[in-house]
């Protein structure tokens, strides 16, 4: 029997306040590096106890709603390629539902008898983000450590080595896309499209593939990117919920309650943008994902026991939750605080000049 929501799941006020502290740092997180958040707030909700694919069908639902505001305000500033996220979402949607049915079959019984329900698909989900998220990180930090030894501190901007060589790939048809001033084999897009939605639909985190593969492989501008990418993710996000609505695995509170704190925390992280240096974002970003990551890969003997793989005193779950939560609120708190603190001092440096100003020329 199907369900529209989730409604197995007891959630009481401590739990509550901490899912939209959760939401809060996704959020301030989200406006800082322009991802969703996802890669916080999917692996915060199952330390919380909440089933790993209620995390990612509840937290893909909210990702749909901000995403939809995001790519509205990049459809103003001229940032969105819309014939190129639909043609990415042709394949995208394969990929979500491919997901959804792996993580609805492990969830609902497909980890064998006697496993603990659910411990499958937290497994799964845990192995996937611990070792995508590894390669994204440690690609980001290699980056940006690379730059800094080189170039003395200049941007040459996003490397065109893998755009250069799919751009010899001109295998019928090639689609040429005039917002993003590129053209493409349908056969490379499509590719890139299953991908984005296997991950969106399996750990909440599709932008973490879909972005670097439109700058990387499409050789299209940052800032294009960023905008399609978030008009492809408002269609995934309505798909994804969709699917995992139908198999109940979709709690709009737990969706209402990452809103409640990300709605807030996402302007403080845009304006962090605007007066951080581009460069220590991205050396932020990855320390705080590979925290994350760390904090997942803490949670893995858990499921690992509750599968039957390992066998050690089940009393020792609450310590490997713990220490895993820890480090994951490490990361989330640590992030929020050095982005706040950074835009706090350059509110205070602006005020400054501002009243330099008006002092020297007070009939201004």
């Amino acid at each position: 029997m199907h369900y529209i929501l989730a409604n197995f799941i007891q959630i009481d006020l401590s739990t509550a306040l901490q899912v939209v502290l959760l939401g809060f740092i996704g959020g301030v997180l989200s406006g800082f590096i322009g991802s969703g958040g996802a890669f916080f707030m999917t692996p915060g909700m199952m330390n919380l106890g909440i089933p790993g694919v209620v995390s990612v069908a509840s937290n893909i639902t909210h990702k749909f709603g901000k995403a939809m505001v995001g790519s509205h305000k990049h459809g103003k500033a001229g940032n969105v390629d819309k014939k190129l996220a639909l043609f990415m979402l042709i394949t995208a949607v394969i990929g979500i539902q491919v997901a959804v049915l792996i993580n609805s079959y492990l969830f609902k019984g497909g980890s064998g008898h006697g496993a603990a329900k659910g411990a499958g698909a937290n497994l799964y989900i845990s192995l996937v983000f611990a070792v995508i998220l590894s390669v994204v990180a440690v690609s980001m930090l290699k980056d940006v450590l690379g730059s800094s030894k080189s170039g003395k501190g200049r941007d040459t901007g996003p490397s065109r080595k893998i755009a250069d060589a799919m751009a010899k790939i001109t295998i019928p048809p090639v689609i040429h896309f005039k917002v993003a001033d590129t053209r493409v084999s349908l056969w490379v897009l499509l590719p890139c499209g299953i991908a984005t939605g296997y991950l969106a639909g399996t750990i909440g985190v599709g932008g973490f593939i879909g972005v670097p593969a439109i700058i990387y492989v499409f050789g299209v501008p940052t800032a294009v990117a960023a905008g399609t990418e978030l008009y492809l993710a408002m269609f995934m996000g309505a798909y994804g919920a969709l699917s995992y609505a139908f198999q109940g695995f979709v709690d709009i509170r737990l969706t209402m309650l990452l809103y409640l704190g990300s709605l807030v925390g996402i302007y403080l992280g845009v304006y962090g943008v605007k007066v951080v240096n581009e460069k220590y974002i991205r050396l932020v970003t990855s320390l705080i994902i590979l925290l994350c990551v760390v904090s997942r890969a803490i949670a893995i003997p858990m499921y690992l026991r509750q599968l039957g793989f390992v066998s050690f005193d089940p009393s020792y779950d609450a310590y490997f939750n713990l220490i895993s939560k820890f480090f994951l609120f490490a990361s989330g708190i640590s992030g929020c605080l050095v982005i706040l603190f950074n835009v706090g001092r350059s509110y205070i440096q602006r005020r400054g000049i501002q009243k330099t100003l008006m002092v020297v020329n007070p009939d201004g």
